[in-house]
């Protein structure tokens, strides 16, 4: 047989037997899940991130101000979800932002670039209604090489 076709069958084999691995990841760094939901599922090298809301992780309650103040805290959050996790945001991705008010764009852009300082996350936001008194939630996925 063919020393290169057999090389490319080991590999093939090979790579057949890895498992994906489901890992669930919480952190009382952030909010608890206030549903049947986890902060975060880790599938090997991917994280997928549950959407956060600008909760306060002890008091569970919304922080209070603008939507700079919220979208702060929700980036806290989705932090230290992905610390949890040993990732961090130079990992992450792709993002979802879902704004209660278009008007608010500019003013969470100005927080949000903040914590990307470089190759920002592939990203999507729309308008949408949200959980009361939230002005702003956030999901998003990361990866590690």
């Amino acid at each position: 047989m063919n020393k290169k076709l057999v090389f490319v069958l080991a590999l093939f084999i090979s790579s057949c037997g890895q498992v994906e691995t489901k890992k669930v990841i919480s952190t009382d760094k952030a909010p608890a899940a206030i549903g049947p939901y986890s902060q975060a599922i880790q599938v090997n090298n991917t994280l997928y991130l549950a959407g956060q809301i600008a909760l306060e992780p002890t008091t569970r309650k919304i922080v209070s101000g603008g939507i700079k103040e919220q979208t702060i805290r929700v980036m806290e959050n989705l932090g230290a979800v992905l610390n949890e996790a040993g990732f961090n945001f130079e990992d992450v991705v792709q993002s979802q932002v879902f704004i209660a008010d278009m008007d608010d764009y500019k003013a969470m852009n100005e927080v949000y670039t903040e914590y990307f300082k470089n190759a920002p996350p592939a990203r999507a936001a729309v308008q949408t209604v949200l959980f009361p008194g939230a002005l702003i939630e956030i999901i998003m996925i990361a990866q590690k090489p």
